[in-house]
């Protein structure tokens, strides 16, 4: 099977082949932890989760990182050098209310590493909620930045000793970008373009230690940043975009691999900055293909709290919102599209996960063994098609309703492909976890739920919960997964 994506890099659709087959090395940015994530961030996330699970089913051996920023950069991520407000300070606040109202047990809130590790959490609760596979390489711990500040250091070293990065008289550390010929053509940017600010994209901070107004820091001393640390430049923090450069070569073990994602506004700076400091660094292409989710409007505008059309996933889950349905409503638009979300489309996703619930569990009733079927099968061959071609998720999922209201009429063979198809989709409400009787434990407490013994319910949930499994409880019934701390 041929499978072909869209390179930002190359602005053209290429056949993807990684370097070496079966292994696919992949990294997605993940989350800046001084909050908790909303819609529009899990659309991006989940396009990279939907991304792996189809490489998987394809055949290959995925070694994914996503990392979790948890440093406190600046608020406005559009300017290279970052501005605004500490994102810590911000995350402050919110913890503040966090634990004002009886959500967050933190001793200090004011502590930014606290503020950092609670809405870490916060992440990785919400994206087990959505099924996304995260951290399957690193049981119990995302890969943190806090974590690799070593690995950041070696890296703007290596850069100071190449001659693609300098340390400027207040101590900071910038990138050349002028030493690296091809900087722009990820998004398009010429230098002559952002020697005049790229539209205000470039902040006024320090521009007079900078050999060009595009250079971007690596290190800032700053004695009066929430969050610092020792090196040879001053005590300070490291810029954004060395993270992820330092991250993904030093957990995937290559200075180049396969697959980078993002969302679109991950392409400038971030990625464009990224690229500059792994190539310049290492001599090597950084990533050899480059996919960015496009936006996810809600109503049909960007998402503003102050239009109200501004929700996190808990903000939806509070609504009584399965969350997988949720998950499908955000992988269910083709990536390069703006998906649009409403209530609406909400309830319509809720009817669609019901139905391929429906059609699983009939499947389940009538079938008397296993069968096996492989990408040849030809649901399954449709279904991998659709998702080879730039990952066509809207042709794929045609191609599921379909084949349901076919009514196949071999419910074992017909098992065999859902269950390949779900491992993709991921829709089936089933428990995760070593102990047999979790779903059982689960319908019990749907059924004392229904008799109104809110007690009972109750002890079965911390049972499971003091058992390490994270519950939820909405209106499809109660679902335990094995928890990620």
């Amino acid at each position: 099977m041929q499978i072909r994506f869209y390179n930002t890099l190359t602005h053209q659709v290429e056949t993807f082949e990684p370097l070496e087959p079966p292994t696919v090395t992949m990294y997605n940015c993940g989350p800046t932890v001084y909050d908790y994530g909303h819609i529009g961030n899990f659309r991006s996330f989940l396009f990279a989760d939907l991304l792996r699970r189809f490489l998987e089913l394809a055949g290959y051996d995925v070694r994914q990182v996503m990392n979790v920023t948890d440093v406190g950069h600046m608020t406005e991520d559009d300017l290279a050098d970052g501005g605004g407000e500490d994102k810590m300070q911000v995350g402050r606040r919110r913890l503040k209310e966090a634990k004002k109202s009886g959500v967050a047990d933190v001793s200090d809130p004011d502590d930014p590493f606290q503020v950092a590790a609670f809405f870490t959490g916060a992440f990785i609760e919400d994206a087990r909620r959505l099924r996304m596979r995260i951290a399957d390489e690193y049981p119990g711990r995302v890969p943190r930045a806090t974590d690799h500040i070593a690995p950041m250091q070696d890296l703007i070293r290596r850069l100071i000793e190449k001659g693609h990065a300098y340390v400027s008289d207040d101590g900071a550390v910038y990138y050349s970008v002028e030493t690296f010929p091809d900087y722009g053509r990820l998004s398009g940017n010429t230098l002559d373009q952002l020697r005049g600010g790229a539209g205000g994209r470039i902040s006024d901070e320090h521009q007079a230690q900078k050999r060009h107004p595009a250079d971007f820091l690596l290190w800032k001393p700053d004695s009066g940043h929430l969050m610092k640390w020792d090196a040879p430049w001053g005590e300070g923090y490291p810029g954004w975009h060395i993270e992820c450069s330092a991250m993904a070569m030093h957990l995937l073990g290559r200075e180049t691999i396969d697959l980078h994602t993002g969302g679109e506004d991950n392409i400038f700076p971030h990625h464009e900055c990224e690229i500059a400091q792994s190539t310049g660094a290492s001599g090597a292409p950084f990533a050899r293909m480059w996919m960015h989710a496009r936006f996810l409007l809600v109503d049909g505008e960007k998402m503003s709290k102050s239009r109200g059309n501004f929700y996190t996933v808990r903000d939806l889950v509070d609504r009584g919102i399965d969350p997988v349905v949720i998950r499908y409503e955000l992988i269910k638009a083709p990536y390069r599209s703006n998906a649009n979300l409403t209530l609406s489309d909400l309830s319509d996703s809720g009817k669609a996960v019901q139905r391929l619930r429906r059609f699983a569990e009939g499947l389940e009733q009538r079938s008397t063994g296993e069968a096996e079927v492989d990408l040849s099968h030809p649901v399954l061959a449709r279904f991998a098609g659709a998702l080879a071609d730039d990952l066509n998720i809207a042709e794929a999922l045609a191609t599921v309703f379909t084949w349901i209201g076919e009514d196949p009429p071999d419910a074992d063979e017909a098992l065999a492909v859902w269950r390949r198809i779900d491992s993709v989709l991921d829709v089936m409400r089933v428990a995760v976890g070593d102990d047999d009787d979790v779903s059982g434990r689960c319908r019990a407490i749907d059924d004392a739920r229904r008799d109104r013994d809110f007690d009972t319910a109750d002890q079965l949930r911390q049972g499971l919960i003091d058992d390490g499994y994270e519950v939820m409880t909405t209106q499809e019934g109660t679902t335990a997964r094995r928890s990620l701390t």
